[in-house]
């Protein structure tokens, strides 16, 4: 028997698991896919070396305090085996038509820049940074909530929940409604999709938390964000664990309250696995969905209905030669079509993208491999893909190349008019959507960060790390917050809730 079984290899659940060995646990990780890391995993066609989930990361500065705590923490983990590297500075730019604004760090940067270019709009910009620091401050307390135990959590919302949840319910469009120019407006909100919910639904406390967390620089892995599994793997083979691909978990067991193991299928066998503990990292909705309907039924029920969040649709473009010198860099960029930043794809069959989010991987890592790359994200809505959502990897029925092909043209059109110098270096496109999303990381709805971003994601008890079901935790952004560093962050909480001599260091790096 396993000291836990982790279910998913995404940075979430190897965190926990490579956390876990560290305290001389033996851990199982399942991972459907054949590749570990979820959404930091590469994949490379031809020349060309791709990284569909992690475009710049923060909280692995050398500064002390949190803006460290992710690198100091992944460090312990690893032996420091990894190793990030600073992107240009500005390292966001926010384009509208007749109009760019690059976001530079640190904050004190960031604020002089907004004060040279709205010099009238001083008190609303010293406002705006009073309130981000106020629901950064505010969010840490709900995450804290979410990894205490249930009596521990329940004291803490009677004496500190009413600020946080505040913060939740306010959005990002209230906050933004204080600031009279609509130029600032845009910069100021631009980078929502960095999280996944348009400024009329996002919590403003997600807003000031993810955009903080670059306020002392954006990062990118040294090698490519390949690494984090390829440094993580090796921590929890070492301690006796074993991460296995390709074995797709289709239940959990569970009985008198109590979850006993994981059932999975590894080519045609079915298999199962037994540990007293479970530590779920592929997205509480597939949590649920592995369950006896009995177990715990309450809590399920009130995991069904939260919805997923939006989803997107990527392009992945390959070129042959010096794409900066054609006008690339290492500075994400935030294009919108008109002023109005806050409009999802919803139509990309017959409707150009409201915005796109470009990002140049080979110009932010000095030792990647392969020729130049770009890569183009945008926040869609899954509707129009509903036909051809399904569990199998055969090709898609009733047109799906063809509504693919299309949007396909529709973005390299586009791309092509914003960076037309790099159109003749262009030798390589693919394009991802919603439906690509679902198949390889098993998200609802081809969901980019698991749950809907909404205030019930931070005052819902559902989403706490521990769940009502005994020895079953959860891991992953679902718990936490999007991106690399909140999927992370949510598995180490579940770790430590294992094993609680983490806590000290989760603490004190």
């Amino acid at each position: 028997m396993w000291d836990a079984i982790v279910i998913g290899s995404g940075i979430g659940g190897l965190g926990a698991a490579a956390a876990l060995a560290r305290k001389g646990r033996r851990v199982l990780v399942l991972e459907q896919h054949t590749v570990a890391g979820g959404l930091t995993q590469t994949f490379r066609r031809g020349d060309w070396h791709f990284a569909p989930g992690v475009h710049y990361i923060g909280g692995v500065s050398p500064q002390p305090g949190p803006a460290g705590r992710f690198g100091r923490l992944l460090a312990w983990l690893t032996h420091d085996a990894l190793r990030f590297t600073l992107c240009a500075n500005p390292y966001d730019i926010v384009r509208l038509p007749g109009f760019e604004f690059g976001i530079p760090h640190p904050e004190s940067a960031y604020r002089a820049a907004l004060l040279a270019r709205f010099p009238q709009q001083a008190a609303a910009i010293d406002g705006w940074f009073a309130a981000c620091k106020a629901a950064r401050s505010a969010a840490f307390g709900v995450f804290a909530q979410h990894a205490a135990p249930a009596w521990v959590a329940w004291l803490m919302r009677q004496w500190h929940g009413g600020e946080a949840g505040d913060w939740a319910r306010r959005t990002l469009a209230q906050e933004l409604a204080r600031v009279q120019d609509p130029q600032l407006r845009a910069v100021l909100g631009a980078r929502w999709a960095d999280y996944g919910a348009p400024p009329a639904q996002a919590p403003f406390l997600e807003h000031a938390l993810v955009t903080g967390a670059y306020d002392a620089g954006a990062w990118y892995p040294v090698g490519g964000p390949g690494r984090f599994a390829a440094a993580l793997v090796p921590v929890i083979e070492a301690a006796g664990g074993e991460v296995r691909l390709d074995c797709d978990v289709r239940q959990i067991h569970a009985a008198q309250g109590h979850v006993r193991g994981v059932e999975f299928t590894h080519g045609q066998r079915r298999l199962r696995e037994d540990a007293e503990h479970v530590v779920s990292a592929m997205g509480v909705a597939n949590t649920v969905a592995c369950l006896p309907p009995t177990e715990a039924a309450d809590w399920q029920e009130t995991v069904r209905g939260l919805a997923p969040g939006l989803s997107c649709i990527a392009l992945y473009l390959g070129f042959d030669g010096d794409i900066a010198a054609a006008g690339a860099s290492s500075a994400n960029q935030w294009i919108y079509e008109s002023d109005d930043i806050g409009c999802v794809w919803k139509h990309p069959q017959r409707e150009d993208a409201p915005g796109l989010f470009v990002s140049f991987p080979s110009l932010k890592d000095p030792v990647g491999a392969g020729k130049p790359t770009a890569e183009l994200v945008v926040a869609a809505d899954a509707a129009p893909f509903a036909p051809w959502f399904g569990p199998s990897a055969a090709p898609r029925p009733g047109g799906y190349g063809e509504f693919k092909a299309a949007i396909e043209r529709r973005l390299l059109a586009q791309f092509g008019r914003h960076f037309p110098a790099l159109q003749p270096l262009l030798r390589y496109h693919e394009l991802a959507t919603p439906v690509t999303q679902q198949r390889y990381v098993r998200s609802p709805q081809g969901a980019m960060y698991g749950i809907e971003m909404s205030a019930e994601r931070f005052t819902t008890p559902a989403l706490r790390v521990r769940t009502p079901l005994a020895g079953l935790l959860l891991a992953g952004q679902d718990v936490t917050s999007p991106g690399v560093e909140g999927a992370f962050m949510g598995g180490m909480l579940a770790a430590a809730a294992l094993e609680p001599s983490l806590w000290p260091l989760l603490q004190s790096a």
